[in-house]
């Protein structure tokens, strides 16, 4: 790959990451927007799961866990987070 070819590829993986930390600026702020519901805040705490993903995929070649993989283990903690819950509240 030429030096001209390089200096490309990065400048389209700059902008790419200025997107992301955008999107992800964005995000945050909705997050602390009241009285949208616990669904639009799932979803937005989802997209931010799936955002430092990307960033990872981006920065570290071959360490981003695919879409799958992700979406499971969000599935887990979110199980075990519920299981905590439910626990918690049958000792009160």
């Amino acid at each position: 790959m030429s030096l001209d070819n390089l200096n490309a590829t990065e400048a389209r993986r700059q902008e790419l990451l200025g997107q992301l930390k955008t999107a992800e600026s964005a995000l945050r702020g909705g997050l602390h927007i009241q009285g949208f519901g616990s669904i639009a805040r799932a979803h937005m705490e989802r997209a931010m799961a799936h955002l430092c993903e990307a960033y990872i995929a981006i920065n570290e070649v071959n360490r981003a866990r695919t879409v799958e993989q992700l979406v499971n283990d969000l599935v887990r903690i979110q199980q075990v987070m519920d299981d905590a819950t439910r626990g918690k509240s049958q000792r009160i």
